[in-house]
Order: C-alpha cells, then sequence, then structure tokens
C-alpha cells in the first residue's frame, strides 16, 4: 500500500474504536432535520470526526479537512481528507449493520484513495492506486466488479426511493423496472458490494461531497466507474451513479439523463 493509503487505513481503524461501542448502546442523539425532516445525528458521529480530525492534524498539518460534522478547514489544500463519520445514521440507530465511515483522500480536486469500513462487520474496503482490497480480520483480498452487460440482468440498489424528488423519481422507477432485482436501505454498504462484484449498479441523488467521495476510489480500483447522472464525473449536484460493468452505464443514462441536473 501507498503512504496514503496506509494512513486511511488507520483512520478507518480509529473511526471503529470510537464508533462502534455506541452501535446498538446508549449515546446522545439530535435531529437537524428542518420541518417534517429527519435528519439524525448521534455522538457516535461527532465523537468519530473528531478523532480523525486529530489525527490527521497530526500526520498531516498542512492537509485540508472537510467533514459532514465540523465542516472546512483548508478545503482547498493540495490534499483534503473528506470524512463521513458515519454514513447511514439511520441504519445506526435502527440497530442495523449497514452504516458505513467513510474516509476520502482528495488530491488536486480528485479521489485518489478511499475507505469504505464497516466496524460491525470488520470490514474496510479499500482503494486507491496500489488496487482495492477487502481487509477483514487481519487477511486482505482483492476486491473486484463482476461483469453484467445488461440491464436486465442486474442486481440494482438505492437507499429510498422518497429520496428522489420529481422526475428523479421517474427515472428510477424506470431504470428499477428494467433491472431484475432491487434492494433499498444499504447506504454506503451498496457501493461496496458494487466493488465486491455482489451489486451491479446503485443509483441515488442528493448526496453530498462526504457521502461519495470514498466510493469513486474503491469502485475504480475494483474495475468499476463512477459517474453523475449525465455521465460525467460526479459533481456538487450529488446525483451519483456507479456501476460494475460499464457495459450496463449507458443503458441506464438512457433514462437518468432526462432527470439530470
Amino acid at each position: 500500500m501507498t503512504e496514503y493509503e496506509l494512513f486511511a487505513v488507520d483512520l478507518a481503524r480509529e473511526a471503529a474504536r470510537v464508533s462502534l461501542p455506541y452501535f446498538r448502546g446508549a449515546y446522545e442523539e439530535t435531529d437537524k432535520g428542518g420541518p417534517g425532516a429527519f435528519d439524525p445525528v448521534t455522538q457516535a458521529d461527532r465523537e468519530a470526526e473528531a478523532a480523525l480530525r486529530v489525527l490527521i492534524a497530526a500526520r498531516y498539518p498542512d492537509h485540508g479537512v472537510i467533514g459532514e460534522e465540523y465542516g472546512e478547514d483548508r478545503p482547498d489544500a493540495e490534499h483534503v481528507w473528506i470524512l463521513d463519520p458515519i454514513d447511514g445514521t439511520r441504519a445506526f440507530i435502527a440497530g442495523l449493520p449497514l452504516w458505513t465511515n467513510l474516509i476520502a483522500l482528495r488530491t488536486e480536486d480528485r479521489p485518489t484513495v478511499g475507505v469504505i469500513g464497516q466496524p460491525y462487520l470488520d470490514e474496510i474496503f479499500l482503494g486507491g492506486p496500489s488496487g482495492a482490497r477487502l481487509l477483514k480480520g487481519g487477511t486482505e483480498a482483492p476486491l473486484a466488479v463482476r461483469p453484467c452487460p445488461r440491464l436486465t440482468d442486474a442486481l440494482i440498489a438505492t437507499t429510498d426511493p422518497d429520496l428522489f424528488t420529481g422526475s428523479e423519481l421517474g427515472a428510477w422507477t424506470q431504470v428499477r423496472a428494467a433491472a431484475r432485482l432491487a434492494r433499498l436501505g444499504c447506504d454506503a454498504y451498496a457501493y461496496a458490494m458494487l466493488a465486491a462484484g455482489r451489486i451491479d449498479l446503485v443509483v441515488e441523488s442528493g448526496l453530498k461531497v462526504w457521502d461519495w467521495s470514498a466510493l469513486v476510489p474503491v469502485i475504480e480500483a475494483a474495475g468499476g466507474e463512477v459517474t453523475n447522472w449525465r455521465g460525467e464525473t460526479p459533481d456538487g449536484g450529488g446525483q451519483i451513479l456507479a456501476v460494475g460493468d460499464v457495459g450496463i452505464r449507458e443503458q441506464a443514462l438512457v433514462t437518468l439523463r432526462r432527470a439530470a441536473l
């Protein structure tokens, strides 16, 4: 592994050390959503991000940080760590082991190292210059997407169709109708399963930079591709399409482009 990949793994283990003891336990929880919305944040979210920021500042004081809970610090630096301490907080508070710790390193405006960590299952999905691998129980195994050139054969996923707005919901519905099987509610863990060759396509919208940055290096190093709904590099619009086999990308984009931002 490269220096930054090794450090990303260290960060993932620190995030696990802080967050896992709270899972299915007692913790403080608040709702940062507006009227009619529920957007929970827990003590585990805040403490995990705070711990990661301490490690980054000690090891790389010239690096920037962007985190969901504590905002931006030097976001224009050459190297910026992007943190989502707990992606899938709703799953976390429901006791479901589908939440993850997301950690990415952005270098010159491009995610180059990514980690999707699931502490309860003792899994770290790592992607970067040295490739894609799963670290679990002291062992390492390579990650690789699986071939699936036809959307009609694909297993696809999204977190919750209710998160799609307007024409986005219609676009998802058409993609879902074409696919063989759809799974819901997996949050970022669905992207880990795509990199592991278990899921073929994930489509979501409304994502922030900390929601998608970590998954890009993992999926790309495993042989897949991540774009927006226009088929371009992911951006601030928050619409994400991840595929294992690029053969199904255009099949999905026929529909998704009509609702692209």
